[in-house]
């Protein structure tokens, strides 16, 4: 629609849906606002924290750069690729089709399911090691793969599956993002932690996610009907049988201290992993607030371009 068709569309808007058309526009430009304001903070925070080693990092929000690793027992693997890593996301995507009263068809993608982990991994720099719980945490992956297929779950992985053909074709989209191990860039709270300090509720989760990396164990373990897949009920009696054996082992533990970088307590600060230079991660937050500043600059002067045909 030519800009003539859209004055005259404006000028002929009944004022309650042009009311709506103006609260739109302003809840865009509010939200360019916040996203300018929040990559820019998080870009002046990255570079003004001091870079901390693990041997003599303060309690408290610090910042570290190290590599990243796993830790001990079942690998931690991306749902669709199974690829190995410390952290994961994806999301499964079908493509719809619609028409609209003139006949054209247009596609859309819908998101069908999608998920990231939660399992734990460590952070060494030379000097030290800490474990990091990345719930609640911005992360930014190393490796980030996009493929096409005609089911739900992929039966090719992305180098077979992808391509223009898989765009054209696939009733499916399928986007997995990986960290992997090796450099690790963590802004959050640092914290040395003894058995007696955590939680037994977090123990207890720490101890369910490490029996869910390993599904036939669980499954052999639990799934007392057979079925399958360990239902509510089975899983109900794992959370029992995690619980005590987490009390089992603090009677037998020492005090023991361990290092973690958690979500910070204080919410206003973000928790941040990458598998980018500190200097890299800066700037990727300050080009994001160039571009959010762009379209604020956009969509305040189609808001004013409205205003002024309305009135005019």
């Amino acid at each position: 629609m030519a800009f003539g068709g859209i004055a005259h569309w404006l000028r002929h808007l009944p004022g309650l849906w042009f009311a709506v058309v103006v609260a739109v526009l302003g809840a865009a430009m509010a939200a360019g606002f916040l996203l300018i304001w929040g990559n820019l903070r998080r870009a002046r925070i990255i570079e003004d924290t001091p870079t901390a080693r693990l041997r003599s990092a303060p309690q408290g929000y610090v910042e570290i750069e190290g590599r990243g690793s796993v830790m001990d027992g079942p690998p931690i693997r991306a749902p669709l690729t199974g690829t190995p890593c410390l952290w994961w996301r994806y999301r499964v995507e079908r493509r719809h089709q619609q028409v609209d009263r003139r006949g054209r068809r247009s596609g859309y993608w819908a998101t069908v399911h999608g998920g990231h982990s939660d399992d734990l991994f460590l952070l060494e720099d030379g000097t030290g090691r800490c474990v990091v719980d990345p719930h609640g945490a911005e992360v930014t992956p190393g490796v980030r793969q996009v493929w096409y297929g005609d089911s739900e779950w992929p039966r090719l992985g992305p180098r077979l599956g992808g391509g223009l053909l898989g765009a054209l074709g696939g009733a499916y989209r399928y986007t997995e993002e990986r960290l992997m191990a090796g450099p690790l860039y963590a802004l959050g709270w640092f914290r040395t932690v003894t058995n007696a300090d955590l939680p037994v509720a977090e123990e207890v989760r720490a101890v369910l996610r490490q029996w869910k990396r390993d599904p036939p164990t669980l499954a052999r373990r639990f799934d007392i009907n057979g079925d399958g897949h360990v239902d509510a009920g089975e899983w109900s009696q794992a959370r029992q049988m995690a619980i005590r054996q987490v009390l089992r082992e603090r009677r037998r533990a020492t005090a023991t201290a361990t290092n973690t970088l958690v979500r910070p307590e204080e919410s206003d600060y973000p928790f941040i992993l990458a598998a980018e230079r500190q200097e890299a991660l800066a700037g990727r937050y300050r080009l994001q607030a160039l571009g959010a500043l762009a379209g604020l600059l956009l969509v305040g002067a189609g808001l004013l371009w409205a205003l002024a045909v309305r009135l005019g």
